[in-house]
């Protein structure tokens, strides 16, 4: 299919351009009268490889990430709060984000939004279309903000919502950085010791009669196995790999590998604490902006990230439909920490739920601080007394044999 330069008008006779794919001349000006933009002037594009080029700019080479959706409906928000038009704010900012190449994808999906409303589907509606940028919890709290008439506060929650939790993520991706680099480090300098390093020096040995220290012997032998053996270990690593992610894909190893990271010391209580957190926080925003409890509990089960903890949001779903209450639920399950059931319970017998779960939240992102900090204060130590242990061992069973040997020697 061609594309098409343009130069166009809108309704206040704002000069708009850009490009658009279209079958024809009649075709790209149907397109842009759908949009409220009436044509001036088109230029057909005649490069070589223009459509293979445009499709992966906009594809592989353009991600869509939080922080870009998190930005374009705080831009939303502000603009219907202006009382700017939506199909106008959504042209906007359409135009702007087309100016920066790195987020022309995102463009063109606000581009296709804003075709969807203007012929008569709702924002929501128009934003399903496009699941992987706008899931399910973005997709039911802009209907309710439709229903309720307060779009621009349900966006504007919507956005502080999703800035939280990105920095959330990153505040995790960065306490992880450190001990995965010293981890691939440790495991580089051990392969060069033994493969390298090691064989030339124990070279010495072998033309005297000396008898070998047993530590000396052990890594002679691991590292003539390493040695022997280096690819074989790598296939075996990479299967090992393979099978584990299959069985931890199936139902039962997904729940058998939940149950045993909440276990785990120091790693199952920053699990926990995150799932509590995304769990408060996407409640609380939902019920604010008026979704259904029901189908916010639906929702929320899904950025939880652990089956157990799922199964009892599935209880509380049950419970409600009993006339049951939320916080007595959860801590009948034993999950979730006595102080989280006490204030969600409180919350619901004082008609101040949201409220609730949103101060919940808040405190587990300072517990989730606090337990990212504690879980790299003991991985920084692990993984440096790790590596320095295999180094000192490795100098250790070489130097013990050589000054044996200038002990006899002398």
């Amino acid at each position: 299919m061609p594309v098409f330069q343009y130069k166009c008008v809108d309704t206040a006779g704002k000069p708009v351009s850009g490009s658009k794919e279209a079958d024809s001349e009649k075709a790209l000006r149907a397109s842009l009268r759908k949009e409220g933009l009436f044509l001036q002037e088109y230029k057909k594009s005649t490069e070589k490889g223009k459509g293979l080029q445009r499709e992966i700019e906009i594809g592989f080479l353009n991600t869509v990430s939080v922080a870009d959706i998190a930005l374009i409906t705080r831009q939303l928000a502000t603009l219907l709060r202006a009382s700017v038009p939506l199909t106008e704010s959504l042209a906007a900012i359409s135009e702007q984000l087309a100016n920066d190449k790195k987020r022309r994808k995102l463009s063109n999906i606000i581009s296709e939004v804003k075709r969807s409303v203007n012929e008569g589907l709702s924002l929501a509606e128009s934003l399903s279309k496009h699941p992987k940028e706008f899931n399910q919890f973005y997709v039911s709290m802009v209907r309710s903000g439709e229903a309720a008439g307060n779009l621009d506060e349900v966006l504007r929650t919507l956005s502080e919502f999703l800035e939280k939790q990105k920095k959330l993520k990153d505040k995790i991706r960065s306490a992880m950085t450190y001990p995965m680099v010293m981890g691939v480090v440790t495991v580089i300098i051990i392969g060069i010791l033994m493969t390298s390093v090691v064989p030339n020096v124990v070279s010495v040995f072998e033309d005297t009669d000396q008898t070998l220290p047993i530590y000396t012997k052990i890594l002679i032998g691991t590292s003539e196995f390493v040695s022997s053996w280096w690819l074989m270990l790598i296939v075996a690593f990479s299967l090992y790999v393979y099978i584990f992610r299959k069985w931890k894909a199936s139902v039962s190893g997904r729940r058998n590998w939940d149950s045993f990271v909440l276990k785990v010391p120091v790693v199952g209580e920053l699990v926990r604490k995150v799932a509590i957190s995304r769990f408060t926080a996407t409640m609380g925003t939902m019920l604010t902006s008026g979704v259904p409890i029901l189908k916010a509990l639906e929702i929320v089960k899904a950025v939880m990230g652990n089956v157990i903890l799922q199964e009892v949001v599935d209880d509380v779903e049950s419970a409600i439909r009993e006339g049951k209450g939320i916080g007595k639920t959860l801590e009948l399950s034993g999950e979730f920490p006595p102080l989280v059931t006490h204030m969600i319970a409180i919350g619901e017998k004082s008609g101040q739920l949201e409220e609730m779960l949103k101060n919940v939240a808040m405190a587990y992102e300072d517990e989730v601080e606090t337990a990212i900090t504690r879980l790299t204060s003991v991985l920084e130590p692990l993984m440096i007394v790790t590596m320095g242990s295999v180094v000192a061992f490795v100098v250790f069973s070489i130097l013990m044999p050589i000054m044996q040997m200038n002990n006899i020697g002398l």
